[in-house]
């Protein structure tokens, strides 16, 4: 962990679930300073997989997250590795005996630590891509009056049923690998988070990605299978397959209507969402789809959808890979910003 990474320290934190999580702890960094009102604090969730460095490219002077003007607090989801995951966590709650993480558990540890580490009321902006996103719609559903702004990139309010089918495939694969031992694995389960890898290689980017083959003419890849071997089995393979499997089962569970206050009323959760909001699905995305984010906007006060015109998939938005989708969602987040 680098040693700009700071935690807040959440103590005995009880989930959704019941099960109380001892000496729980939040990862997170921060970039500029927070103003004496307190009133220019951007919130960024990091994304499935994705390690606190990851939100940095979409932070720096002259993007939208300038830290000249804004306080941004990045926040590593539970089970990432950083905050508290099965890879860091002693028993009893070590390995496989992790528990069951929500979307909302993340968000009610997020609004702990913007309240009592940095006594912040409210939030100019919450933003995120993919789980992220996941994340920044459950914060401006269950605190409508904490949010001023709510950006979601190649995200959505709940996991659909067809995404639900293609997350399910992830812990088939590994779970398949003879060394995984329920979890408490007698090796590295190396074949299995290959296979992890593989399936996410086939979702993550479109048709139209390979179709154009950019994986060679822009990542640089010889063939597909170097593309393979170099990208999506060098990215999965050194992570902790129980933390992987953590934050698949988050993502599986998200929805915003999934609580008492909404009791599964889908379009009634959308409705009390305050935030003037910002929804920017990727045209090829075969996660979230467009469909579905133009149906949620429909049920929200104050929100734009405006897709991303890529042929990057679900990782248009994920502000790294392709710099024509990151300048596309910078304007549109500094135009949010400013509105």
């Amino acid at each position: 962990m680098n040693s700009d990474i700071a935690t807040f320290e959440l103590g005995d934190f009880t989930l959704e679930s019941g099960v109380v999580l001892t000496g729980a702890r939040l990862a997170y960094k921060t970039f500029g300073t927070l103003s004496p009102e307190k009133d220019n604090v951007v919130l960024y969730p990091t994304a499935f997989g994705g390690l606190l460095m990851h939100n940095e490219a979409r932070i720096g002077e002259e993007l939208a997250l300038d830290p000249r003007r804004y306080f941004i607090v990045t926040v590593a989801l539970i089970g990432n590795g950083e905050s508290s995951s099965p890879s860091n966590t002693p028993a009893p709650f070590d390995g496989p005996r992790f528990p069951e993480v929500t979307v909302a558990d993340n968000v009610r540890a997020q609004h702990r630590l913007v309240t009592e580490r940095f006594a912040v009321d409210r939030l100019q902006l919450v933003i995120g891509f993919s789980m992220g996103a996941l994340q920044a719609f459950e914060w401006a559903a269950r605190f409508p009056d904490k949010v001023a702004r709510m950006a979601a990139i190649c995200g959505a309010a709940r996991c659909s049923r067809h995404n639900y089918v293609f997350l399910s495939s992830l812990p088939a694969a590994l779970t398949a690998d003879g060394a995984w031992n329920n979890g408490d694995c007698v090796a590295t389960p190396m074949q299995g988070l290959k296979a992890f890898g593989r399936i996410f290689a086939g979702w993550a980017l479109s048709q139209a990605f390979y179709r154009d083959r950019l994986d060679q003419s822009v990542l640089g890849f010889a063939s597909l299978d170097d593309c393979l071997e170099q990208f999506w089995d060098m990215f999965y393979q050194p992570k902790d397959p129980n933390d992987l499997l953590t934050m698949v089962r988050t993502w599986q569970r998200a929805d915003i209507s999934a609580n008492e206050s909404y009791g599964g009323d889908f379009e009634r959760a959308l409705g009390a969402i305050e935030a003037k909001a910002l929804i920017m699905p990727g045209t090829t995305d075969l996660y979230f789809p467009v469909a579905d984010n133009e149906y949620e906007i429909a049920h929200m006060r104050d929100a734009r959808c405006v897709p991303i015109p890529s042929v990057w998939g679900h990782i248009a938005g994920d502000g790294i890979s392709s710099q024509a989708d990151a300048d596309f969602t910078n304007r549109h987040i500094a135009a949010l910003l400013d509105s």
